[in-house]
């Protein structure tokens, strides 16, 4: 074990010295330190690059309650602990003499022990579950975009980027410039982009990057937004995340492919076995489709996202899995081996990827520990079953709203125990009173269809 802590200490301590040199070498003058609200909302606070040795003891201080979901203004004080391999010189801000650099962090209690409402902590602390039983997780994250242009003001209009469908090339794909200073920005923080394309829809888009472990990915999945939306603004275009933001076009979706290795070893990846999956797998999958009900109002947190869970749109709301078919929550993609993985297919991209890493891992766990069997696969197009058929093969659906996804939560003991005390009453309170917002309050739809008939 001292051998192990002397290890990390050297280790930390050889990171910091480059990045010291990182600073010099580039001119930093800024370092941002980010952290993610409840909802995964990027947030920062700024300090000189001076200030880097308080920076790294986690000494800067900052209002809690100023957060949305942290601390009570009795107990408002919380400070920042960089994680240093997230440290990163922004490309944008790059000029002679001059740039500006990021840290992501986790939030601390004063007394040093982590603040149990800072989202990224709960996924360490699924981290750990996971470890506890010799597993890693690992995690590829795919998350859809769309590009508006903007007014004279710089702010979003109902305009699409383009018209161009699926991996469409230019001159139809007028996003390819956008998505080629994406990839660049990407890359010069250390990001591996696996593709890039044109999604479905009209004004769509998607750069996939490599998987990591679940705390990277979610890292990355925070980062890669805030990337998208900073250069879609240096084009004079909006990106949004938003699951459904035209009607009548496909949403945009977070794909999540999850596996579990036991050292170097994929722990779902069986080669006798039919599919190729090992009885880990199957029991991963039967706790996902177990749980998945009581932990929707995380994976797809907006009264919007329910207008993108709807049949039609490719968009998974059947509570099925499949080795191949697309129209169940759960697929299994062809590539085996080292890269075997289970897809969740219904989280979209306003979901908080820390949170939502966090309860598919739980649920997986719960399948394994608890030895659940997976139903047997459905490989037939479930969006044209009679409702018959699916009652034939007892296919339940995904909540149809926000309400329906509260209420479910609420009453879920795997989610508040997955999310922790904190997190779990912060999270429910919010989401209440969102939809409460959105019940109260009269929408366009309304006024064009009730105004002048009655």
């Amino acid at each position: 074990m001292a051998e192990t802590l002397i290890a990390n200490v050297t280790t930390e301590t050889a990171v910091l010295e480059q990045i010291k040199e990182t600073i010099k070498e580039n001119s930093v003058e800024l370092l941002h330190l980010q952290f993610v609200d409840i909802e995964g909302i990027l947030k920062h606070i700024t300090v000189t690059s001076e200030q880097l040795e308080d920076v790294v003891e986690g000494k800067m201080m900052f209002d809690g309650s100023s957060i949305t979901g942290f601390s009570p203004i009795n107990k408002s004080d919380l400070y920042l602990q960089p994680d240093l391999a997230t440290f990163a010189v922004l490309p944008w801000t790059v000029e002679e003499g001059y740039s500006e650099a990021r840290f992501l962090c986790s939030v601390k209690n004063p007394d040093g022990t982590l603040f149990e409402g800072d989202t990224r902590n709960v996924l360490k602390k699924t981290m750990e579950r996971a470890a506890d039983k010799g597993f890693t997780i690992s995690v590829g994250p795919e998350l859809e975009f769309f590009l508006f242009k903007t007014d004279e003001n710089g702010y979003a209009t109902r305009e699409l980027g383009d018209k161009a469908g699926y991996f469409e090339p230019s001159p139809h794909d007028l996003g390819e410039r956008v998505r080629l200073e994406i990839y660049r920005a990407l890359k010069a923080i250390g990001f591996t982009i696996e593709a890039s394309h044109h999604e479905v829809a009209e004004g769509q888009h998607e750069l996939s990057f490599k998987y990591a472990d679940a705390l990277t990915a979610a890292d990355r999945s925070t980062t890669y937004k805030w990337v998208v939306k900073t250069v879609a603004k240096k084009f004079g275009l909006h990106a949004t995340f938003m699951p459904k933001p035209v009607f009548g076009i496909n949403g945009s979706g977070m794909h999540v492919n999850m596996s579990f290795f036991e050292g170097s070893e994929n722990a779902f990846f069986d080669p006798s076995d039919e599919l190729q999956l090992s009885e880990k797998a199957y029991q991963f999958i039967a706790g996902v489709l177990e749980n998945v009900k009581s932990f929707a109002a995380v994976t797809n947190p907006l009264v919007n996202s329910y207008k993108r869970l709807v049949p039609g749109y490719e968009a998974p709301c059947y509570l099925a899995w499949s080795a191949s078919n697309r129209s169940a929550l759960i697929r299994i993609p062809a590539k085996k081996g080292l890269a075997t993985r289970v897809e969740l297919r219904c989280p979209d991209p306003s979901a908080n990827p820390y949170l939502t890493f966090a309860v598919i891992a739980s649920a997986g766990l719960d399948g394994i520990e608890k030895g659940l069997e997976a139903p047997a696969p459905i490989n037939e197009d479930i969006f044209h079953m009679t409702e018959e058929r699916k009652a034939e093969l007892g296919i339940d659906n995904l909540p149809g709203s926000l309400k329906e996804a509260i209420s479910e939560l609420e009453s879920s003991e795997f989610a508040y125990k997955a999310l922790g005390d904190h997190v779990y009453n912060e999270y429910v309170s919010m989401k209440k009173a969102e939809w409460d917002s959105y019940r109260t309050a009269v929408h366009s739809w309304e006024i064009e269809n009730y105004q002048s008939k009655f």
